[in-house]
């Protein structure tokens, strides 16, 4: 029944050119080259070595067309998935101007029935698509996902962010007016169904590396809520590009376009290994501080008789333990979590670990007081902070009792 509903769904998303814009031959050299439907003319122009034409078995058992175009000054290479309605004959002449422009190499292709493509399109034959052409850029140029940036236009989005979840090391993504579903396009809804296409809403979550969005603010075929949506979700979201009044299938044509996407593509060849790890890390420790680290109101030492939450003496039988994770062996992080009742039978709490249990000793873990049964009361009931009375080792304190002064000694 899925399977049925899936080719189904696929009449309604694929709507290849027919007849294609272009088809192959083979040179006499045994290269082979594309010849334009429209103008008879051919590319690449004899002895041009920028522009390779493949073509690559997926393992679905088609045959897809490619196109390669090298930049000698690139160091990151584009995979560009195009939109449902396109196919590379109509693309060659952008694919060169953002080889030129951004200066990386770019690599295009043509789903299983497009162009010059065998096969049928659906949405598990352009998975396995992506998945050959990468090979091919794996195995035929060296390149690898570190120096990989992912194009989905479109319908395109759909074989992008299905590659890119399954590379973890990818340098970053580009979503040009993106779909968070297939049905989602036709109507607004909030669940799965069997005859779903492309589900861009959850795969986005997967992705572990930098995102850019584009999308019209006038999209009329996918609306912007569909981007906005998909940015908000990404784990990494870059800058989106948000074109006002653009529509879906014109936002080359505006100057920010390609400034927005250069700009990308620039701080994607400066991002190395290293920084990333660092923001990441950067992005997890602000969202703990901004969550707070007693928030599950687990926060108390595992044992009264050491400071440190990680203490792990085995000497005492206390089963007060720690289990907030923001706590591992430091207090610094929380000046006084709330308190959620201490089992230790020895220790009296009174309301709340931040305030110091004996009123004749300064220091808070005074299990050899002898006068333990005072630690109803408190005598720091003014200071905020529980740091101020944990201190370690020896402490003496001055009392006045009767105008005689004597030493009091209690461990820290």
């Amino acid at each position: 029944m899925g399977c049925m509903f899936s080719h189904l769904a696929a009449k309604f998303a694929f709507f290849p050119p027919s007849p294609p814009t272009y088809h192959l031959s083979k040179n006499p050299d045994g290269k082979l080259s594309a010849v334009s439907a429209s103008s008879s003319s051919t590319f690449p122009a004899a002895g041009d070595s920028s522009i390779d034409v493949r073509v690559v078995k997926t393992r679905r058992g088609n045959k897809v067309a490619a196109f390669y175009l090298r930049n000698p000054n690139a160091r990151l290479t584009l995979l560009y998935s195009h939109g449902n309605a396109a196919d590379l004959g109509q693309l060659v002449d952008l694919f060169v101007q953002l080889k030129v422009n951004l200066r990386v190499n770019l690599m295009g292709y043509d789903y299983s029935g497009y162009g010059a493509s065998t096969g049928k399109p659906s949405e598990y034959d352009t998975y396995a698509d992506i998945e050959a052409v990468y090979e091919c850029l794996q195995t035929e140029y060296g390149v690898g996902q570190e120096d990989l940036i992912l194009y989905g236009q479109s319908v395109g989005s759909g074989p992008t962010l299905h590659l890119a979840s399954k590379l973890p090391r990818l340098r970053g993504v580009v979503l040009h007016s993106g779909i968070l579903s297939g049905l989602r396009v036709l109507c607004h809804v909030k669940f799965k169904f069997c005859c779903d296409i492309y589900s861009n809403v959850n795969k986005i979550k997967k992705v572990k590396c930098p995102v850019l969005v584009i999308h019209g603010t006038e999209d009329d075929v996918v609306n912007w809520l569909h981007g906005n949506r998909l940015w908000k979700m990404a784990k990494e979201p870059y800058e989106p590009l948000w074109i006002k009044g653009g529509g879906h299938c014109n936002l080359e044509i505006y100057p920010d376009y390609i400034r927005h996407l250069y700009r990308f593509i620039q701080d994607m060849e400066n991002t190395t290994t290293k920084s990333r790890l660092k923001k990441i890390w950067q992005e997890i420790r602000r969202r703990d501080e901004s969550k707070g680290c007693c928030s599950f109101k687990l926060c108390r030492p595992k044992c009264p008789s050491c400071p440190k939450p990680s203490c792990a003496c085995g000497e005492c039988g206390c089963c007060c333990k720690c289990e907030c994770p923001s706590l591992q062996g430091c207090f610094s992080c929380c000046k006084k979590p709330s308190c959620v009742g201490c089992c230790c039978p020895k220790f009296k709490c009174c309301s709340c670990f931040g305030k110091p249990k004996c009123p004749k000793c300064s220091c808070w873990k005074c299990l050899k007081c002898s006068e333990s049964e005072c630690c109803r009361s408190c005598c720091c009931a003014g200071c905020f902070s529980w740091l101020c009375c944990c201190g370690g080792g020896k402490r003496e304190e001055l009392k006045t009792r009767g105008g005689e002064t004597t030493m009091a000694k209690s461990e820290g």
